[in-house]
C-alpha cells in the first residue's frame, strides 16, 4: 500500500540476475552462471511481496530456454533481456536501457539490485529521475568494501564499480545492505543513517517443511557439502586442497553448482588423486537445495569474499554444522564456536582441521547445528519482505 490508503505499489526491479526455470541450469545454460544468493533473494523477495498484494515488473537477463516473458504469482511478471553472450552480462543493459525508462511511466519506485554488473545502477537512476520517482538500492555485494582483487577482471569492476555504487548510494532515497556490517561502513562514510537500512537474505520456509529422500544414494558417509558457483571467489581450490589432507575415514566432499572453475578444479582433483572424494555433481534447482542438505553431515563455504551466502542460512535453517570463512558479513550471522566454525579464507589447513574436528566430534556438531537453527529464525522470508514493504511505503508517502 502507499499514501495510507489501499492503493498497491507499483515496483520495478531491476536485477542483473534473476532465478531461472529448471531448464536454464543444465547443458549450455551452465555455462552462464544461472544459480546463486542474488538469484534466490530476488526470486524469493518477488513472490513474498506478491503475497503482500505489491505490483511487480521485472527486468532482468535472458539465459538459454529461459522464457521473454514470464508470470510469477497473481502480480508480478518477468521481463528477460539480453543477447545469447555468456559475458557482459549478456549485454542486457542495451536494451534495458531502452525498456526501464518506458516502464518506470507505469510504477511508483524504481528498486535496484546491485551485484557485480555496472550497467544496472546508472539504468535505473536514470529511470527514476526520468519520472520523479524514488530509488531504493539493494546492494547484494560491495564492489567498494567486499570484492577483493584476484585479477584483471575483479581490478575493472573495484576500480570502475566504485565509484558507481558511492554515486548510487547516494542517489538513492532508502539504501539497504544485507549485512550489519556493509550497513556500518556506508554510513561511516557519510550515508545517512535514516536512509540505510539492514534487510539480509531469507529462507522459504515452505521449501523446507517436508522430508526428503537420499538424491545420491550411491554416494557415502559422512558427506562434507559445498552448494554455488564454481567460480574463483568461492575459495574451492582451497577445499580441494583441504580435502586432500582430511582424516576423517570415508569422508566424501560434494560440490553442488556449476561455473567458469569447474575443469580447472576437476583437473586439480585428479592430479591430487582424490577423485573418489570429491564430487562434482552440477546445479540443482534451488527447490531441490533441502534435499541435499537433508543428507549432508555438514555445509562448507570457503569463499574468498563473500557478502553473506544465502545457502548458509538455509544449512542454519535445516540445523546442519557449518564451517565458514571469516569473510565479508558471515561473521554477522555466525559466531565462531557457537552456531558454527569459522576460519580466515585460502587457508586449507584450517579448513581441512575445522571439517575433520566436526565430522569426528558429534557432540559439537549437534550443539553448533541446533544453535544454528535458532539463530535462523530471524531469516524467514516472510517476515523480511514486511520490512520491505515498510521501506517501500516510507519512500512512496505522498507522492502521486
Amino acid at each position: 500500500m502507499r499514501r495510507g490508503d489501499r492503493t498497491p505499489i507499483r515496483v520495478l526491479r531491476l536485477c542483473s540476475v534473476f532465478e531461472p526455470p529448471a531448464s536454464a541450469i543444465e547443458g549450455k545454460g551452465a555455462r552462464f552462471d544461472p544459480i546463486g544468493g542474488m538469484q534466490n533473494h530476488t526470486a524469493e523477495l518477488t513472490r513474498a511481496l506478491d503475497r503482500r498484494g505489491v505490483r511487480q515488473t521485472v527486468l532482468t537477463t535472458r539465459p538459454p530456454t529461459a522464457p521473454h516473458l514470464q508470470r510469477l504469482g497473481d502480480h508480478a511478471r518477468v521481463i528477460r533481456l539480453g543477447f545469447p553472450l555468456r559475458r557482459f552480462r549478456q549485454l542486457y543493459g542495451l536494451q534495458a536501457a531502452v525498456s526501464a525508462p518506458i516502464l518506470a511511466a507505469r510504477a511508483d519506485l524504481v528498486h535496484v539490485h546491485l551485484g557485480e554488473d555496472l550497467a544496472i545502477l546508472p539504468i535505473g537512476v536514470t529511470a527514476a529521475k526520468l519520472h520523479r520517482l524514488p530509488l531504493m538500492l539493494t546492494v547484494h555485494l560491495s564492489l567498494r568494501h567486499t570484492l577483493i582483487v584476484a585479477d584483471l577482471r575483479s581490478a575493472v569492476l573495484k576500480a570502475l564499480g566504485s565509484p558507481i555504487e558511492r554515486w548510487g548510494e547516494r542517489s538513492a532515497e532508502a539504501v539497504v545492505a544485507i549485512t550489519p556490517r556493509l550497513g556500518r561502513l556506508l554510513v561511516s562514510e557519510g550515508v545517512d543513517p535514516q536512509r540505510v537500512h539492514i534487510v539480509p537474505p531469507g529462507v522459504n520456509a515452505a521449501l523446507f517443511a517436508r522430508s526428503f529422500e537420499d538424491p545420491y544414494p550411491l554416494i557415502g558417509r559422512p558427506r562434507v557439502v559445498f552448494v554455488g558457483r564454481l567460480a574463483a571467489q568461492k575459495g574451492l581450490r582451497f577445499l580441494i586442497t583441504a580435502a586432500a589432507s582430511l582424516k576423517t575415514p570415508g569422508v566424501r566432499v560434494l560440490l553442488i553448482g556449476d561455473g567458469p572453475e569447474r575443469s580447472a578444479l576437476e583437473r586439480e582433483v585428479r592430479r591430487l588423486g582424490i577423485n573418489n572424494r570429491v564430487h562434482f555433481l552440477g546445479f540443482v534447482p534451488h527447490e531441490g537445495v533441502p534435499e541435499v542438505l537433508s543428507h549432508a553431515d555438514l555445509l562448507v563455504l570457503p569463499s574468498v569474499y563473500e557478502e553473506l551466502g544465502t545457502v548458509l542460512l538455509e544449512a542454519m535453517w535445516m540445523g546442519l554444522p557449518v564451517v565458514a570463512s571469516r569473510t565479508g558479513g558471515i561473521p554477522d550471522v555466525i559466531t565462531n564456536e557457537v552456531d558454527g566454525l569459522l576460519v580466515s579464507p585460502g587457508r586449507p589447513e584450517a579448513l581441512a582441521v575445522a571439517i575433520d574436528r566436526l565430522l569426528r566430534s558429534p557432540v559439537l556438531a549437534q550443539r553448533l547445528g541446533e544453535a544454528a537453527r535458532e539463530r535462523a529464525k530471524d531469516y524467514d522470508w516472510d517476515a523480511l519482505a514486511e520490512r520491505v514493504l515498510e521501506i517501500y511505503r516510507g519512500i512512496t508517502t505522498g507522492r502521486s
